[in-house]
């Protein structure tokens, strides 16, 4: 088989109430949902967001699209499923990692959040993962090192140049740019929620939709930079919408992704050629 090349992820997370209520509410006992409720209270009144730090958080889905090197889509599965057991799920995806033989990791904001809480996450369950850290590697060789993209590639850093800008509107709207869903029944917000009503594989069914923006917006980015002729991208789009219409009887999350799909505006199709203007990208060989 040939070799897996890129790790397309996305997590979902939820808060550690019991964590919450022992750290931040000391000899209130407070049940675990209680304390997520105070601290979210907290964080709307403060900040306007009741977003919790990742370091009191857990992850309950990791969905992780297996890339070759020529950027087709080979699976996209969730870890630890059926059960989704935040350990589990952490050592499967730091040892999958190595199983593949490190590809690089392929997020959009994994550099400040899904990767610290997994690493944090890994810390925590005792799962080691020394090829992650490399920590006897000069710095600039060390996968966690920021500018080290052969590791793993930030599509937001792409977009942004490291961080100097703000990417306003996120996944959501890089997604949208290019024509697919984007967010839709269920939004980031609505995760701790859905965790606390048991909801599990609505999660995982959410995330595994963001991990198919991210592969998209990851697909983009290879244009941008030169990697893939726009007409392959297109090319490799289409196929990939084949497989998740095969896909579709058995999975949900597929459906819901077809259902709300769309097709790049293309701007190149109709320009009229002349003489003094360009070809369609997209007809270049």
């Amino acid at each position: 088989m040939e070799p897996i090349r890129f790790l397309v992820f996305d997590i979902e997370t939820a808060a550690d109430g019991e964590l919450i209520s022992k750290l931040r509410y000391a000899g209130q006992n407070l049940e675990p949902q209680q304390a997520v409720a105070c601290y979210r209270d907290e964080l709307m009144a403060k900040y306007e967001s009741d977003f919790i730090p990742y370091t009191f958080q857990i992850p309950v889905s990791v969905a992780v699209g297996k890339v070759g090197a020529d950027f087709r889509l080979r699976d996209l599965v969730v870890l630890d499923e059926p059960h989704f057991r935040p350990h589990a799920i952490t050592e499967k995806f730091w040892r999958g990692w190595e199983r593949y033989q490190r590809p690089t990791l392929v997020s959009f904001n994994g550099r400040t959040f899904d990767i610290p809480l997994l690493e944090l996450a890994a810390f925590r369950y005792g799962v080691s993962a020394p090829g992650w850290f490399r920590s006897n590697c000069p710095a600039y060789e060390q996968p966690r090192n920021r500018f080290n993209q052969s590791a793993h590639l930030d599509l937001q850093e792409v977009l942004t140049n490291f961080g100097s800008t703000r990417f306003t509107g996120g996944l959501n709207l890089a997604a949208n740019l290019l024509g697919k869903p984007g967010k839709m029944e269920v939004q980031g917000h609505m995760v701790q929620d859905l965790y606390n009503e048991g909801r599990l594989q609505e999660i995982n069914d959410y995330c595994r939709c963001d991990a198919l923006d991210t592969y998209f917006v990851f697909l983009r980015t290879r244009v941008l930079l030169g990697e893939l002729p726009l007409a392959e991208e297109q090319q490799i789009i289409a196929d990939t919408k084949c497989w998740l219409e095969q896909q579709a009887d058995t999975s949900p999350a597929y459906r819901a992704y077809l259902e709300h799909w769309g097709d790049w505006p293309d701007p190149w199709r109709d320009t009229p050629e002349s003489s003094d203007s360009n070809p369609s990208p997209a007809s270049t060989p």
